[in-house]
């Protein structure tokens, strides 16, 4: 039997980058990601955002990862689009493994995004997560 674990940082914004995600209903927003996550077994660790992206750390079991990711965004766009009719992510998303041994310092990350973005902006924030993870990246492609 194998034993594994794996906790995922995932990270997407709306598309164009606009301010789609309401503070009046975002909490229901990340309650609703921790659900799906739920629904592949996963545990939610901690789910916060912006008005325009969110970041999630998931702890999963060995699933399609890429068959996960379409139904977490095509479900909560879905939900979304009961509280704004524009609502839609974007294509892209970044998403990284995390060791147990920083899981809680990456938590507190995004549990402070709030804070955070108040110095710095999402793209700057991304493309730092991007060359941190060793991703080889073409900019003319991360935003659509």
């Amino acid at each position: 039997m194998a034993h594994t674990r794996f906790v995922y940082h995932i990270v997407f914004r709306t598309k164009g980058g606009e301010p789609l995600i309401d503070a009046s209903w975002e909490n229901e927003l990340h309650r609703y990601l921790g659900g799906i996550a739920k629904g592949w077994k996963g545990i939610p660790i901690e789910i916060n955002g912006m008005p325009d992206h969110v970041h999630l750390l998931v702890l999963l079991l060995p699933c399609d990862f890429a068959a996960f990711m379409r139904e977490l965004k095509a479900n909560s766009s879905k939900w979304a689009k009961r509280h704004n009719p524009n609502f839609s992510w974007q294509r892209r998303y970044g998403a990284f493994t995390v060791s147990s041994s920083v899981a809680e310092k990456v938590r507190s990350y995004i549990k402070n995004q709030k804070n955070h973005h108040a110095r710095q902006s999402f793209e700057d924030e991304y493309l730092e997560l991007l060359v941190r993870h060793g991703v080889e990246f073409n900019r003319q492609y991360l935003w659509d």
